[in-house]
């Protein structure tokens, strides 16, 4: 069984203030996926799920950050019948995005997708994003406050990592 007190130090002797002390480069994922702003939803639905990702960097001709797009971005748009949007809170959605899809699921996103729309229609252009140093205590601050599971780590706009939710989960559970 654990303990509130079995957080503060992992089987390596890792304490709390170990990992006060790292940055987003030390718990990034370098390969990151991103996605231009004229693909149509269609192809952005294949990605994800061909990808077993659940969202990805918007970024412009010159590879410069513009938005974060998501499955709940897509669901939103196509009323795909996947789920019941007028009876859902948000705090349902934000479970959605980190949550794996069945092959039914997923199936489902790619009938009911309009080709006509892109991702700069659906996306979200505000993004949460850090440079490389950023401490891993304001990072996880952020994501808290904000309800968000990824924060994109750029150098001059350009995108060179990303710290997801299951990245801080490895990082605090490593040996």
């Amino acid at each position: 069984m654990l303990s509130l007190d079995s957080f503060g130090t992992d089987t390596a002797g890792t304490t709390d203030s170990d990992w006060r002390q790292m940055t987003a480069a030390d718990v990034m994922t370098r390969d990151v996926r991103t996605v231009p702003l004229d693909w149509s939803v269609d192809r952005l639905s294949r990605f994800l799920t061909d990808n077993a990702i659940s969202g990805a960097p918007v970024v412009d001709e010159a590879g410069r950050l513009t938005g974060v797009v998501t499955l709940t971005d897509i669901v939103r748009q196509t009323g795909s019948g996947l789920l019941d949007l007028a009876q859902r809170d948000d705090s349902f959605y934000q479970g959605l995005l980190d949550r794996e899809l069945s092959d039914e699921e997923q199936r489902a996103f790619h009938e009911a997708v309009d080709d006509g729309v892109l991702i700069s229609d659906i996306m979200t252009p505000v993004v949460y994003s850090v440079t490389p140093e950023t401490p891993m205590t304001e990072m996880v601050d952020a994501m808290v406050r904000g309800h968000i599971h990824r924060v994109l780590v750029t150098e001059d706009r350009l995108v060179v990592g990303i710290v997801t939710v299951l990245d801080l989960l490895r990082t605090i559970t490593r040996n």
